[in-house]
């Protein structure tokens, strides 16, 4: 684990999971529908669920009626797990890496940076996308599951 950075990727990446978990029926959510509701690019989405994919948070699911899936339970999949799937996705450069930082940045701000990010980490590893599907409905987030039944059973 590096430094924590906020990309846009991983707010993506976020909410796609959420969406899909958010708003899944008895069908694989398509990206199309994701990229309706979220305004996601689908350029975008696509890599980054094929990601998703590759690190076991999501299945594809082939065919016409197509589309991704949870491959766990929505309590069992943390926000810290899907940040680090994205965590070196993009490509902007650390301002700390290298070996032409001063010995200040070296050895008191780096290190601050990263017990900050493995702070952050620790927080997130312990939120769940069940979590995360609770605030939005809490929040009056429609769902096309009808997510408001579901919960008051």
């Amino acid at each position: 684990m590096g430094m924590f950075r906020l990309s846009k990727k991983m707010v993506y990446a976020l909410e796609a999971v959420v969406d899909i978990a958010y708003n899944a029926g008895e069908h694989p959510a398509q990206s199309r529908d994701i990229t309706k509701r979220q305004g996601i690019p689908q350029r975008y989405l696509e890599q980054v669920m094929q990601r998703l994919v590759r690190a076991g948070v999501l299945k594809g699911v082939r065919g016409p009626r197509g589309g991704y899936r949870l491959a766990r339970e929505r309590r069992r999949i943390t926000v810290g797990e899907v940040a680090r799937v994205l965590e070196d996705a993009d490509d902007a450069q650390d301002p700390l890496a290298g070996d032409d930082v001063s010995e200040l940045a070296d050895r008191v701000v780096r290190p601050l940076w990263r017990d900050l990010g493995d702070t952050i980490m620790q927080e997130l590893d312990s939120i769940t996308i069940e979590d995360l599907c609770q605030s939005a409905h809490a929040k009056g987030i429609d769902s096309e599951s009808g997510e408001r039944v579901q919960f008051d059973i």
